[in-house]
């Protein structure tokens, strides 16, 4: 199961995602950002967040910490936003933390450079989860001390909302075209022969027993939990050993001008960061060469 942490402050709310996500601070002095079981997605969302969400970080990709927070809604009782306090209200209970990352970034892919191993595997791995919103249009990674972070993974297997359909909805291609990471030549083939033996039936089972039971109890269709979690491992072992086979590249879609202002771009490159010192170093060789000019 996950590590379970008891909410102590709510900081802020987040404005930019649908689900109105939250920063709090919780009692082993952690903050995090916490999606919320009353949310309009509802519990399958933080179902997803858990099982892609581990499931990533124990592929090697870099994934926020995720942890199970107790949110007693008296904390946001001080918050002037009626929205907030009953999204608070509504989730009493078990929610999920992801692991705050102070200072990140957006990632910006015509800011950032991914090289083809990098793309290739998280590519590999949104095309296994069938992550439908790793777009140019809303990328869900963010840039932390100059490396990519893979974040909100609340839109992925679409299967399991509705489970009769969910072997044939499994079986189907993935169109990777509009991925965020399709301009940087992702080396797929690369990263199908390094991870996809690793997606064994012990490796998924261990993930998906992360999931808290109180978010899987009372789905239809399922007399308990424990079929309800191999529900969730069979889709995943199927696609590993062949998705890569169909991964779709067709030519994308016209991508919007960059959003990252000049003076950060530079910030966004992998460590290290250019200095002052070396931005200065610049300045006078360039002032030198035009000396030379003259």
């Amino acid at each position: 199961m996950l590590q379970e942490v008891v909410a102590t402050r709510y900081v802020t709310p987040l404005r930019e995602g649908g689900s109105l996500p939250g920063i709090v601070e919780a009692d082993d002095l952690g903050t995090y950002v916490m999606k919320f079981t009353g949310a309009g997605q509802g519990r399958k969302t933080l179902v997803a967040e858990v099982v892609c969400g581990e499931l990533g970080r124990r592929l090697g990709l870099r994934v926020p910490e995720l942890v199970a927070i107790e949110l007693d809604p008296v904390i946001g009782l001080a918050e002037p936003d009626q929205e907030v306090q009953e999204l608070l209200k509504a989730s009493a209970g078990l929610n999920l933390g992801m692991d705050y990352l102070p200072g990140s970034l957006g990632f910006d892919p015509l800011a950032y450079e991914v090289d083809p191993a990098e793309a290739g595997r998280v590519v590999w791995f949104d095309a296994l989860i069938n992550n439908v919103d790793r777009s140019w249009r809303n990328p869900n990674m963010l840039v932390w001390h100059g490396d990519p972070w893979l974040i909100d993974h609340g839109a992925t297997m679409i299967w399991h909302h509705n489970w009769p359909g969910a072997q044939a909805s499994a079986a189907k291609p993935y169109n990777a075209s509009d991925h965020v990471l399709a301009p940087f030549a992702p080396d797929i083939a690369a990263a199908a022969a390094a991870l996809a033996p690793l997606v064994t039936e012990e490796l998924l089972t261990e993930v998906v027993a992360q999931v808290p039971d109180v978010w899987l109890e009372g789905e239809p269709g399922f007399d308990t939990t424990d079929r309800l979690r191999r529900a969730y491992v069979e889709p995943l072992l199927a696609r590993a050993g062949s998705i890569h086979e169909r991964i779709l590249m067709e030519a994308p879609a016209a991508p919007r001008p960059s959003q990252v202002p000049g003076w950060l771009t530079e910030h966004l490159t992998p460590w290290p960061h250019p200095t002052k010192k070396d931005r200065a170093a610049r300045a006078d060789t360039g002032r030198t060469s035009k000396d030379g000019d003259r």
